[in-house]
């Protein structure tokens, strides 16, 4: 059970302000700012117009939902993914759009499994954090928050333009399960190389509409099981049958995410495709993606790849690392 606060941010001026937007604080470095001490703490969110007096200037209402706990990113568990989902699903009338502040490192995990967990999904959720904390004075957290905001709250004819969880991060509004973090030390951190950003953000943002999901009719509908019981087997030169082995032995194994080479190669030694084979045959799912950044899996356009088709290996073709292991669970 995951306990959180309720803030009330009502800082629109206006009667009929343009959207109403819940904020969603998990933790990570977006809301570490520094005590009279000179330590880095937790941001109290009650102070969050201290820090960014612009947040006055949009024609918005807010309520902030903040994890008693923050959480840092490398500590996500899927009962987080289950608590922000059940959130957003509990105040979906209430609000039009949705922003998750949650730390970098893990983000691309978290946006891909609640873009699995909320089925017919009509309003925008937008994750987002920072490189350096709100704290700083050089930190990102201002305008990755602000313009996270202000996407969540753009409407076209009195839809959210963006109805799918994404990602905003570096003036780059990017599709949450097709996202990567892909840098430690730039503000660009993270990239999506098979999926053309959503928009871009400059002078004013620019949608990129053509590749935006449509606006779903059906009522929202918040899949919170997950069972957890998958792993990812990254394969390198030299890999040993005794540690495949023991992988595809584990307890309770239900899917393997199978990181390989290229455009969805592996070796074709005997012995690794008969570990594949026996645990296709025991049920266990194999997920074929690949190790690039970009490009795609295609199974069966190099010999060593038609083994795989051959033993039941299913193609990710252009799914994330992220994704992928995440649509298993």
């Amino acid at each position: 059970m995951i306990n959180y606060k309720v803030v009330d941010l009502s800082t629109s001026k206006s009667d009929h302000p343009k959207a109403s937007i819940l904020i969603i604080y998990t933790g990570g470095t977006f809301g570490m700012a520094y005590s009279e001490d000179g330590a880095l703490s937790p941001f109290d969110f009650n102070h969050v117009v201290e820090k960014i007096p612009e947040l006055k200037t949009l024609d918005v209402t807010f309520s902030v939902i903040t994890f008693t706990q923050p959480i840092d990113s490398s500590n996500i568990h899927s009962h987080h993914w289950r608590a922000i989902g059940h959130i957003i699903y509990e105040n979906y009338d209430k609000y039009d759009g949705f922003v998750v502040l949650h730390g970098t490192d893990t983000m691309a995990y978290s946006a891909s499994a609640l873009s699995f967990m909320l089925k017919g999904l009509s309003k925008p959720v937008i994750f987002t954090g920072a490189q350096i904390p709100i704290g700083s004075v050089r930190s990102d957290a201002r305008d990755n928050f602000l313009t996270a905001v202000e996407i969540a709250s753009s409407k076209k004819n009195g839809n959210g333009i963006v109805p799918e969880v994404c990602i905003y991060f570096n003036h780059q509004l990017l599709r949450g399960n097709r996202s990567r973090k892909i840098r430690s030390s730039h503000f660009g951190a993270f990239e999506s190389e098979n999926h053309p950003p959503l928009a871009i953000s400059g002078v004013f943002i620019e949608y990129n509409h053509s590749f935006i999901l449509p606006s779903s009719n059906e009522e929202l509908n918040f899949q919170y099981e997950l069972d957890t019981n998958v792993t990812i087997l990254r394969l390198f030169p030299n890999i040993q049958q005794g540690i495949l082995e023991s992988i595809f032995s584990a307890d309770g194994l239900k899917g393997v995410v199978l990181e390989t080479y290229g455009s969805g190669n592996s070796p074709n030694y005997p012995w690794f495709i008969s570990c594949l084979k026996e645990a296709n045959d025991r049920g266990i799912v194999l997920f074929n993606v690949t190790q690039c950044n970009g490009g795609k899996v295609i199974q069966g356009r190099y010999e060593t790849s038609k083994k795989l088709e051959e033993v039941g290996v299913v193609s990710g073709s252009d799914i994330t690392t992220e994704a992928a292991v995440t649509k298993l669970m």
